[in-house]
């Protein structure tokens, strides 16, 4: 495995992360109305007191 290909792989992640965090924080400033009309799931505070998303395997299937 190359350097190229490692750095290659490590940029897609990020760019990938990157983008789901954008459009989290998009639907996050939504109205909650209008969070629960298009069926986002519900925000829940883990241990370290941070906003995560909880998706159970029904809603991801």
């Amino acid at each position: 495995m190359s350097i190229l290909s490692s750095v290659g792989r490590i940029a897609t992640r990020y760019s990938a992360a990157r983008a789901r965090y954008r459009s989290e924080r998009a639907l996050l400033s939504l109205p909650i109305e209008l969070r629960k009309d298009i069926g986002w799931p519900e925000i829940v505070v883990d241990a370290q007191n941070s906003r995560r998303i909880a998706i159970s395997l029904s809603e991801a299937r």
